[in-house]
């Protein structure tokens, strides 16, 4: 695992990184990940709109801005992304602006199809869900907690639609997106504060 770990590390992307590769990429007609098709490149477009949005409007809560500059040491937060996933496109221009406003924190992607290995350590289900947070102890490298692949409401919603439904259609993944926008980033703030070593200090 920790060599897996240090490999990850190395070919890491900054979130500016990470979004001129998506951008190129569709410049290219194409989009991140193994699997390359006209649906992958219309979702990937979606979703630069999406984040170009979330880098302009989101904004991190005082409390949660209070809680993540005093974290007690320096933590490097890694994440499993894709350019074509939804909830990635939702979750890690959030995730970005909370590693902005802390100088404890350092965000770093990875892309799932081209880190298998990573992948499968954290796992949901069984499934190869992102986004997926790791998040390091800086200094040792050490995973002290994760999370994802999405908030907890978020992911109730969509098993109750399957549930009703047997199936997660087009109609779900709107229904998802507009929650996303209603939430304004509040549930994945206040989970993600609330991981791990994060809850002795609020």
């Amino acid at each position: 695992m920790r060599e897996i770990i240090e490999q990850s590390l190395k070919d890491s992307l900054s979130y500016v990184a990470y979004r001129k590769l998506i951008s190129d990429l569709l410049a290219e007609g194409k989009s991140t990940g193994m699997l390359q098709n006209e649906d992958m490149r219309h979702y990937s477009e979606l979703n630069e709109a999406r984040m170009h949005r979330l880098d302009k409007t989101i904004e991190v809560l005082p409390e949660i801005a209070t809680a993540l500059n005093k974290l007690p040491k320096k933590y490097i937060w890694l994440v499993l992304s894709e350019g074509w996933c939804g909830d990635a496109a939702n979750i890690v221009p959030v995730l970005n602006k909370m590693a902005e406003i802390s100088a404890h924190i350092e965000l770093k992607i990875v892309l799932r199809d081209d880190h298998d290995a990573l992948m499968q350590h954290f796992l949901t289900n069984g499934g190869k869900a992102i986004p997926k947070l790791i998040i390091l102890d800086a200094e040792t490298h050490e995973v002290l907690s994760d999370w994802g692949p999405r908030p907890n409401e978020a992911k109730q919603l969509i098993l109750d639609y399957k549930a009703s439904h047997g199936v997660v259609d087009e109609p779900a993944k709107i229904a998802l997106q507009k929650w996303y926008v209603q939430n304004k980033g509040v549930a994945i703030q206040n989970e993600v504060v609330n991981l791990h070593e994060y809850k002795a200090i609020l």
